[in-house]
């Protein structure tokens, strides 16, 4: 079953096009957008959820591939279907390397393209899910006092509490406390879950200091 909230957005100078894709995707149950120009497309609000684009390589005004770079620039990670009716290798490999799911020449199959919009929501739900899971990790370390941070910095690099003790100057036991409560507000069942959130927020260990 698609999401409820999945939607697919053409962008096609082809309104005959855009409305024969549109009944493909409601016959499978997905919603969609429609639009003539990149310029419409810029101009309507992002929809909630899983996203993918079924984009006409060639239209007037902007093109598709310009499109391409504009998403990129704007660091908006949209799930790219290329569809043209004059493909070629260079424009594909170009398309391809932007990160494009897929490129189609028409005339194409339906199961073609159902296929790569499948593939491009699973995508983008992923990346909305990895999203989510990293803002909830930011919030969670924002909890954290200076000196649980500092503490988390050392003993996700490898810092035995003696040492990390040593290194701020306070004593062992302290260090055990705060990183009992640290443990228990960033939610880490052990030492390498604990690593990978440092990893996920991409922690850099500090020089130590005494205080």
């Amino acid at each position: 079953m698609p999401d409820a909230n999945s939607t697919v957005l053409i962008i096609d100078d082809d309104p005959d096009f855009r409305e024969s894709v549109g009944r493909l995707l409601r016959s499978v149950g997905l919603q969609s957008q429609q639009f003539s120009s990149v310029s419409d497309f810029f101009n309507a609000p992002p929809p909630d959820g899983p996203t993918c684009l079924v984009l006409d390589i060639r239209m007037p005004g902007r093109s598709g591939l310009e499109l391409q770079r504009d998403l990129a620039a704007a660091n908006r990670q949209v799930p790219i279907i290329f569809i043209t009716a004059h493909g070629d290798i260079p424009m594909t490999v170009q398309a391809m390397k932007g990160g494009a799911i897929e490129f189609l020449t028409k005339p194409f199959r339906d199961q073609e393209l159902l296929e790569a919009v499948q593939a491009g929501l699973a995508r983008d739900r992923a990346r909305n899910e990895s999203d989510r899971a990293l803002a909830a990790l930011r919030e969670r370390f924002e909890t954290l006092s200076s000196r649980e941070r500092e503490i988390m910095l050392q003993v996700t690099a490898g810092r035995l509490n003696k040492q990390i003790a040593s290194d701020i100057g306070i004593a062992e036991s302290t260090v055990k406390v705060h990183r009992t409560n640290l443990m228990r507000k960033m939610k880490a069942r052990s030492l390498p879950e604990l690593s990978r959130m440092a990893d996920m927020l991409q922690l850099a260990p500090e020089k130590p200091g005494r205080s």
